[in-house]
């Protein structure tokens, strides 16, 4: 395993973090826990040391399930849900709504008590919208937290497909880091959030490295999502069909080094230096295996070029939440 610096902190992150949204028994489809649990351990094992989660990943299931499997010096970021339970944040609501200070108070305590820790690594509001940056209530609580030792650092989980509405954050230096979909297909936080969290040392989590699964090449035409697989909103439509015939092209960059499309679309992220760490999903053992054998590996600057001009402009969590 590779490390790389948190933004302005002094903590070592592995490049490859370890998603927690699947084992949280929620939103994709059978999860069982007992691979959930020897995934985290073999993660462990292999050199991970972040992994991030949040509260709504099963009602704090996800929390429960590191904080009772991890070491205690395992670095955990979770997640603060929005009281109004609005996604994504809008510029047009409150913070008051969103993020009053007693919420924000009384979710961190429910977290410590879920991860069993006296102290949250990396503490972030689950959604975030610029229109809040001057709103004193979400600011008092955040530093009376880490006064009280509760929490170590703060950042914010960026709306989908929307890094610029987090710039102001970035440029107020309020914000230790920034958790942002950034993969193939959305190259988007390269124009303006990546080169002020370089400015500013703060940390960057890539999410969604293979876009909901599209980017690891396994899905196909008739692909049926079972249960509450929230990707068969996702991929509704044509969504899959266009999904597919876009990673057909993606596929001849596959040799030369790159064995797999998985391989190619981790490499594609840590080739930035900015990112801190990319954070896969990852609900089995296999999943665990196949991520860290990336870790210290990066792309030619030429064949980065070449993949820029495959990103890909389109939301479908917003046709989603339709």
């Amino acid at each position: 395993m590779k490390y790389r610096t948190l933004g302005r902190s002094a903590w070592n992150v592995s490049e490859i973090g370890f998603g927690g949204w699947g084992i949280g028994r929620s939103w994709w489809g059978k999860t069982d826990d007992k691979e959930s649990i020897k995934a985290l351990k073999t993660a462990w094992d292999c050199g991970i040391n972040f992994f991030d989660t949040a509260y709504v990943y099963g009602d704090g299931h996800s929390e429960k399930l590191m904080g009772e499997n991890l070491p205690r010096e395992a670095i955990i970021a979770t997640k603060i849900p929005p009281k109004n339970n609005e996604w994504p944040a809008s510029p047009k609501t409150s913070c008051s709504k969103a993020f009053p200070a007693k919420w924000i108070l009384d979710c961190t305590e429910r977290s410590l008590k879920n991860l069993g820790r006296e102290q949250i690594d990396l503490t972030q509001f689950h959604v975030w919208t610029d229109a809040w940056l001057d709103d004193e209530g979400w600011q008092g609580a955040i530093e009376k937290l880490k006064q009280d030792g509760k929490i170590r650092a703060f950042g914010v989980s960026i709306n989908d497909h929307d890094p610029n509405s987090a710039v102001k954050l970035v440029s107020s230096g309020l914000a230790d880091t920034v958790q942002v979909i950034f993969n193939i297909f959305d190259q988007s936080p390269l124009e303006r959030l990546f080169p002020l969290c370089q400015q500013k040392q703060v940390g960057v989590i890539a999410r969604v490295p293979f876009d909901e699964g599209g980017l690891t090449g396994m899905l196909s035409k008739d692909m049926k999502f079972e249960g509450d697989d929230f990707r068969k909103q996702y991929f509704k439509g044509n969504n899959l069909t266009e999904t597919i015939q876009r990673v057909e092209k993606l596929k001849a960059f596959i040799g030369d080094g790159t064995h797999s499309l998985p391989e190619l679309a981790l490499r594609f992220i840590l080739s930035h230096k900015v990112v801190s760490s990319v954070i896969p999903g990852m609900r089995k053992t296999k999943h665990v295996l196949d991520n860290v054998g990336v870790a210290g590996s990066v792309l030619p600057p030429a064949l980065v070029n070449e993949l820029h001009a495959h990103a890909w402009k389109r939301n479908f969590y917003a046709m989603w939440e339709e």
